[in-house]
């Protein structure tokens, strides 16, 4: 098995200036000087869409949804039932109500693991994980192997930090669910996601894809991958933070037993006993996120007026002027982790950059208003395999430019001159 690739088709040319004066963190200086935001994989910037979409709703159109007839109340409902169609739409789910809101994709995989884990997983029952997860991705599988004593098992990397598929068939022989990234945080590794389902489903497990990088920065067709169940966040895609998203097909979701209980989520409660609501409302239970729920929906309105293909596009010619300029100017005094091919990465570089310290070269770039993350990106696992504590990391999204790279490239330039490398 090899390496997939997610290369976009050609596509009209955008604007991206214009783009860019959709976010108003631009218009922001610092000691007279603006921001280059290349942090994108932490967090994203909102666009004024989002910004004032929320505003309105919280303004003049805020109310209890699901609850209420009144017509504020119906009105609200409608813009959050709204925003679940149009991320259902933007990542080709079969149905708006498979689409789950929860609070961010750490909760989307801990209510997998911990509704359809508890009631399907057992002693000795495997799960598939691989060397380049997210905490997020690893920290609750190790829960219930605490907790049920499951087996965990992992899939090795390459050299170059793709995926060695040399043993997947052995390593997901018997297993009962094989949970992944579709874009590592911390490499840019692109997975074959297709394709490991697909070894999946033929071994006879199931699958949880996060796509928590992937989903903001590239088309998505969870039906395409013929996955199980998905998981991402708004606050990766231009929307807000406290809402993420779990999709899962609906004869799985409606076999879970509920994660949460409480308000919302009822279809009857007596003194005996209770039952749950139909999908979605099954697993929302409390007041749910409805102003964000709001900017979300905006999000994807924002992006699908760019066009994905047109995002991934603009991204790869970003990471490869950044690999090309960065390589060229600082040779082997800069390391980039991951492949070096831009059809299997994302925008996403984590660098060493001489014998500095990440953190010491993030203050540094922060002095000339670059913004860059530096630590172990919740992913200590594969910063071992790496031989690394920490790195410094850039990464694009649609408001950076190739100006943007220069900067970071400017900026190193003054990490060498203040430590007298």
């Amino acid at each position: 098995m090899t390496s997939g690739t997610t290369t976009p088709a050609p596509t009209p040319t955008v604007d991206w200036a214009a783009v860019r004066a959709d976010f108003p963190f631009l218009e922001r200086r610092i000691d007279g000087e603006p921001l280059v935001y290349l942090d994108s994989a932490a967090t994203s910037q909102k666009p004024r869409q989002v910004i004032e979409a929320m505003a309105s709703s919280a303004a003049c159109g805020y109310g209890p949804i699901n609850r209420s007839a009144y017509r504020l109340a119906g009105e609200a409902t409608d813009r959050y039932e709204g925003a679940r169609a149009a991320v259902a739409r933007f990542v080709n789910a079969p149905a708006a109500h498979e689409m789950i809101f929860t609070k961010n994709a750490t909760e989307s995989i801990n209510v997998v693991a911990g509704a359809w884990g508890r009631a399907n997983l057992g002693a000795g029952d495997v799960v598939v994980l691989t060397h380049m997860e997210h905490h997020a991705n690893i920290v609750p599988w190790q829960m219930l192997a605490a907790d049920r004593g499951i087996e965990i098992r992992w899939v090795p990397l390459t050299d170059d930090g793709q995926l060695d598929l040399t043993d997947l068939d052995a390593l997901l022989d018997g297993a009962k669910l094989f949970s992944f990234t579709a874009m590592s945080n911390v490499l840019g590794t692109l997975p074959p996601v297709a394709q490991l389902c697909r070894a999946a489903h033929d071994a006879g497990a199931l699958t949880l894809v996060d796509a928590c990088q992937f989903v903001p920065h590239n088309a998505t067709d969870v039906q395409a991958w013929d996955a199980d169940f998905v998981v991402f966040s708004a606050h990766k895609m231009c929307g807000p933070s406290g809402i993420g998203l779990l999709w899962g097909r609906e004869a799985l979701l409606d076999e879970m037993p509920p994660f949460l209980g409480g308000g919302n989520m009822i279809g009857n409660v007596t003194l005996d006993g209770f039952t749950t609501a139909p999908l979605p409302d099954k697993f929302e239970a409390g007041t749910p996120p409805i102003t964000e729920a709001v900017g979300l929906g905006a999000a994807v309105e924002f992006l699908e007026t760019i066009g994905m293909d047109a995002v991934r596009r603009h991204e790869m010619d970003l990471t490869r002027y950044a690999l090309d300029t960065l390589g060229q100017r600082y040779g082997s005094d800069l390391v980039v982790h991951g492949p070096s091919n831009v059809e299997v990465r994302g925008g996403v570089l984590s660098f060493a950059f001489r014998d500095l310290h990440p953190h010491d070269v993030s203050q540094v770039l922060d002095e000339r208003n670059v913004c860059v993350r530096a630590g172990h990106h919740c992913a200590k696992p594969l910063m071992r395999l790496l031989g690394a504590n920490a790195t410094a990391r850039a990464s694009f999204y649609v408001y950076n430019t190739t100006d943007d790279v220069d900067a970071l490239a400017e900026a190193l330039d003054g990490a060498t001159d203040i430590f007298g490398l």
